[in-house]
């Protein structure tokens, strides 16, 4: 079995903005680095967090990205986000959104103006997903996956399921496109349900207890907790100690150079200089305020 290598406590929040209180556990000071997790090069984490209503939407304003995929992963509240390509829509709860920045975009993201106005709670999800050199350069895109879409696949008889957003479990398939293998559900599961995942062992993976409380190796793991697993062996399985919701990440890792500085994510530091050059002569397009 798969041992679990390292459970790590969400260290303290911060603020992306004014509107994403986050937990960073990649790149963290617990030995989880962009390399360790690779394809997963960052995770941000917001923790279940009321934002008093407000009459203009907290968020974050224009910024860029180069060389990899942001996936935002909702779980309560709403987002309403642009980018310079012509994506753009509502993340409402359940929903995700995987942006392919590629080549380069710009983006802005705050809290939808409905959800703003009353308040309420808000969780969620962003990863950037590294992509190979080959696509690095490639034209952007953007992936909306609406909970509707996501494949459910049922964990006994319990009303348990898994819902895949990318990847494969039993041999059935998620509705995400991605550019290397990777795999992210979550595992929605009623107390006492146990599921059983299978990835070859070399991927790097991980998972995050987003409700409840899971066993797993004879561990407890609560709320808001990060789990590495080991790459030591293929198979792993979980017990759900509580209703609980738990984030499964795995990925086959991407053996190339990083070299990343702030929103741009590439192979070599030269690579880098000229992102910030296109950045700063807007090649990456327009994108208002």
């Amino acid at each position: 079995m798969r041992a679990v290598e390292l459970i790590i406590t969400p260290p303290e929040p911060h603020f992306v903005g004014d509107g994403f209180r986050v937990h960073t556990f990649i790149p963290s000071s617990f030995r989880v680095d962009m390399h360790r997790m690779n394809p997963f090069i960052m995770l941000d984490y917001n923790s279940k967090h009321f934002f008093e209503p407000s009459d203009n939407p907290r968020g974050v304003g224009v910024h860029p990205h180069r060389g990899f995929e942001t996936v935002t992963i909702a779980y309560k509240g709403r987002v309403a986000h642009h980018d310079s390509s012509g994506g753009g829509g509502v993340i409402g709860e359940g929903d995700v959104q995987w942006m392919t920045a590629a080549s380069g975009v710009l983006h802005k993201e705050y809290h939808e103006e409905s959800f703003s106005k009353k308040g309420g709670w808000f969780q969620m999800v962003q990863l950037w997903v590294n992509l190979p050199s080959m696509y690095k350069m490639s034209t952007p895109k953007y992936q909306a996956i609406k909970n509707s879409e996501m494949t459910n696949i049922a964990i006994g008889n319990s009303g348990s399921f898994i819902e895949l957003i990318a990847g494969e479990f039993q041999e059935i398939k998620g509705p995400a496109d991605t550019f290397s293998p990777v795999h992210i559900s979550n595992a929605k599961l009623k107390n006492g349900e146990r599921v059983t995942y299978t990835f070859p062992k070399h991927y790097n993976t991980a998972l995050i207890v987003i409700e409840g409380e899971m066993m797993i190796n004879g561990k407890q793991v609560g709320t808001d907790h990060f789990v590495l697993m080991s790459n030591n062996d293929e198979q792993f399985d979980f017990k759900a100690t509580s209703d609980s919701v738990v984030l499964v990440l795995s990925g086959e890792p991407i053996n190339e150079p990083i070299a990343a500085h702030g929103p741009f994510v590439m192979n070599s530091r030269d690579e880098l200089v000229q992102a910030f050059r296109d950045f700063e002569a807007g090649k990456f397009g327009y994108l208002a305020d």
